[in-house]
């Protein structure tokens, strides 16, 4: 390939081949693909790249002594299907989903660029997944949550700023630690979302209790604390970790004395359930969102008719089971 791009940078403690693969020019042209044309985040570059060098080093073993180019050429559906027969002793369906949706990728990639003459995927059926409705807590929960959150001091006065602020405007936990304070409108009511899949931004309303929350939290925070941009630090006034987000929220969720194995995407999850019981537009929700497809935010009118389905057999007089 004539274009020179940007090695990858890997482990220095690497296997060889590994090291090998990474400088490969079709692997390097097919990163710089995602991460410049593309504008995936790093997180999704590194499973990308992740996933298909597990596939090369894979076929390193089933066609050995050829160059990768040739080995490339030579897979068929066949060779995909038992790659993935061996992944899937110890791996979900979901997860063996989304390592062939990452060779499709790739493969759709060497193709339309005139690497390969023909995608070897083309006619694979992608595996059925089940769909298991979203972990989520009721209205009554979130407000026993976030109004029973009582700071002691400026860090639960972050925390209770990232939850409000989670909850209000049903942000992926990503975007919510990627915030700057200039993302931030309070004189407008709204927040500008600059970080999440694709690197696209949308425009979200903040609810009078987060802007409260958030008002608070920077009248506590210390001034030595936010030295950079970022709208929510730690305690070295660096910006907070996903990890972090996520550790407090089940701490505070054991505190109230509820599950804890609700997550804080549990949190977006709750707020776009919460506004289709009251009657908002599915298109307006996907919008806040941030979704792409509507399809995927029609996952939430599972969670509400299940919920009505379980209101109807409680209430109604013929759906009881007969007693014993």
């Amino acid at each position: 390939m004539a274009e020179d791009y940007p090695k990858v940078r890997c482990r220095s403690n690497a296997p060889p081949v590994w090291l090998e693969l990474c400088e490969h020019p079709w692997m390097q042209a097919f990163l710089h693909n995602l991460e410049v044309e593309r504008n995936l985040s790093p997180h999704s570059c590194r499973a990308y790249r992740r996933d298909v060098g597990a596939f090369c080093l894979f076929l390193q073993q089933q066609l050995p002594g050829r160059p990768l180019d040739a080995q490339l050429a030579a897979v068929d559906k066949a060779l995909v299907r038992r790659w993935l027969g061996q992944l899937g002793r110890r791996n979900k369906k979901v997860t063996l989903a989304r390592k062939q949706s990452a060779l499709r990728t790739f493969f759709t990639f060497l193709v339309r660029r005139g690497l390969l003459e023909q995608h070897p995927l083309h006619s694979m059926e992608r595996p059925r997944l089940e769909r298991p409705l979203p972990r989520l807590l009721d209205v009554d929960a979130v407000f026993c949550l976030l109004d029973g959150m009582v700071p002691e001091d400026w860090l639960r006065w972050r925390d209770r700023a990232l939850f409000e602020l989670l909850y209000s405007c049903g942000l992926r936990v990503s975007e919510l630690v990627a915030l700057d304070e200039d993302d931030l409108r309070a004189d407008q009511g709204l927040v500008c979302v600059r970080q999440g899949k694709g690197g696209k931004q949308r425009i979200v309303p903040v609810g009078q209790a987060a802007l409260r929350a958030l008002q608070a939290y920077l009248q506590h925070c210390p001034p030595q604390k936010r030295v950079g941009v970022a709208l929510f630090v730690n305690q070295r006034g660096q910006r907070l970790s996903v990890r972090t987000v996520q550790r407090n929220l089940k701490a505070a969720l054991a505190r109230a004395g509820l599950p804890t194995d609700v997550s804080p995407h549990g949190l977006r999850h709750s707020f776009a359930t919460h506004l289709l019981d009251g009657g908002a537009d599915l298109r307006a929700i996907q919008e806040l969102l941030g979704h792409a497809s509507l399809a995927t935010t029609q996952r939430y009118t599972q969670v509400s008719g299940a919920r009505l389905a379980e209101e109807y057999d409680r209430t109604h007089p013929r759906s009881k089971k007969p007693s014993a």
